[in-house]
């Protein structure tokens, strides 16, 4: 069975069990507020302001914001039993903190977040996703990106690119190492993460991939 096929590209849950899948993720691919930023907030406006004006960061906002309308949407009309259901975060560590952290985002106003929280008040079950150290290396190379003039030389901005390509190659891995290793048969997983991420091919064949909103990347 080939990838394409394993990763059902359809809007029905279960659809795929009868074919040998026992697990379902429903996968949404996100773009972060300003809020779910931490200390790059700052930074992160300031370099959409200064790329695209106020009229730029407020059209980027609202479209960030459509999104988000639109992923709630789409969830409140699953048929989900959320006492089967796992949420798996972009950028939540596995800690030991992770309802703690959900919940100082959400009061920063993130979205992202809030939905989290409502999820979790409905019985789904947050899961750590993403290992610390590979978030820590993220945060240091998103914020030297954001804090430093582009580096002139071609073959240095190359070995950047590089070291991010490969830095979200390992992330990805650890995720879908995450999901094949708690997700357990006849539950179902929600998977927030950025549109840049490609995990699918890290994952075990009998997890069934839905993507409701059909967002390329």
């Amino acid at each position: 069975m080939s990838a394409d096929q394993r990763h059902t590209r359809s809007p029905i849950l279960g659809a795929g069990l009868a074919e040998g899948h026992s697990r379902t993720l429903i996968s949404f691919p996100i773009v972060h507020t300003q809020a779910d930023m931490g200390a790059l907030q700052e930074s992160v406006t300031r370099a959409t302001l200064e790329k695209a004006g106020r009229v730029g960061l407020a059209r980027k906002t609202a479209a960030i914001d459509q999104i988000w309308t639109e992923i709630e949407a789409a969830i409140d009309a699953l048929p989900l039993s959320f006492d089967r259901v796992r949420l798996y975060q972009d950028g939540l560590p596995v800690c030991g903190r992770e309802a703690e952290i959900v919940t100082e985002l959400a009061r920063t106003g993130s979205r992202n977040h809030q939905l989290l929280l409502r999820l979790m008040a409905q019985g789904a079950v947050l899961m750590g996703t993403e290992e610390g150290d590979l978030l820590v290396q993220e945060y240091q190379l998103a914020k030297q990106s954001l804090t430093t003039r582009p580096p002139r030389a071609a073959a240095v901005a190359a070995a950047r690119r590089a070291l991010s390509e490969a830095l979200l190659q390992r992330r990805d891995q650890f995720i879908a190492q995450r999901i094949n290793a708690t997700l357990k048969n006849g539950e179902t997983g929600i998977l927030f993460l950025g549109m840049l991420h490609s995990l699918e091919r890290h994952l075990h064949p009998d997890v069934l991939v839905i993507h409701p909103l059909h967002r390329s990347r």
